[in-house]
């Protein structure tokens, strides 16, 4: 199965047992919210395969899960280390001020003098913010080749116009 825009939400980690039991490795908040999305896309490298999982729990401190096809220990080594994804539109519809990472990923970061800060590369998670790694423009007035800007909206975040692919923040160029 090929999906154009699977988000990746985990990976699988060792075998467990005999019966095709594999271990979970999630990235959710909460460890066990990656049951909540269904059917799971195992894969790597672009190459998907739709999995229902039939069974999972807690063991010792992580998760475990068996899925509808798999019934040995053998059969579930193909899996270890496959990620773990779900087509985009299963995640849920987010308020108008609240953002995934993947959407913020390559928008235009500008200050609000309109100067061209460059592209959202990535998104690091600290304890105190989310912080938006951008990398600067080729001819960055100010030498930079990357900006950390944390991501607060009440504070550095001024808009972030999806349609315009466009992300205005309160932020000095030469920082």
């Amino acid at each position: 199965m090929s999906d154009n825009n699977p988000v990746i939400l985990g990976t699988l980690g060792a075998v467990y047992g005999i019966k095709g039991w594999l271990k979970v490795i999630s990235f959710t908040d909460q460890a066990e919210g990656i049951f909540e999305y269904q059917p799971w896309l195992l894969g790597q490298e672009g190459n998907w395969q739709s999995v229902e999982v039939a069974q999972w729990r807690w063991h010792n401190k992580g998760l475990i899960a068996k899925f509808a096809t798999i019934d040995d220990r053998d059969a579930a080594q193909q899996w270890v280390g496959r990620q773990i994804a779900v087509s985009a539109d299963k995640l849920p519809e987010l308020p108008e001020d609240e953002f995934y990472w993947r959407d913020l990923v390559g928008l235009k970061v500008v200050n609000t003098e309109n100067y061209d800060m460059g592209t959202v590369s990535q998104m690091l998670p600290t304890v105190s913010n989310d912080v938006l790694v951008v990398t600067a423009n080729s001819n960055d007035a100010f030498g930079k080749r990357e900006r950390l800007i944390p991501f607060i909206q009440s504070q550095y975040v001024v808009a972030v116009d999806r349609e315009e692919k466009r992300i205005t923040v309160d932020w000095p160029a030469d920082f």
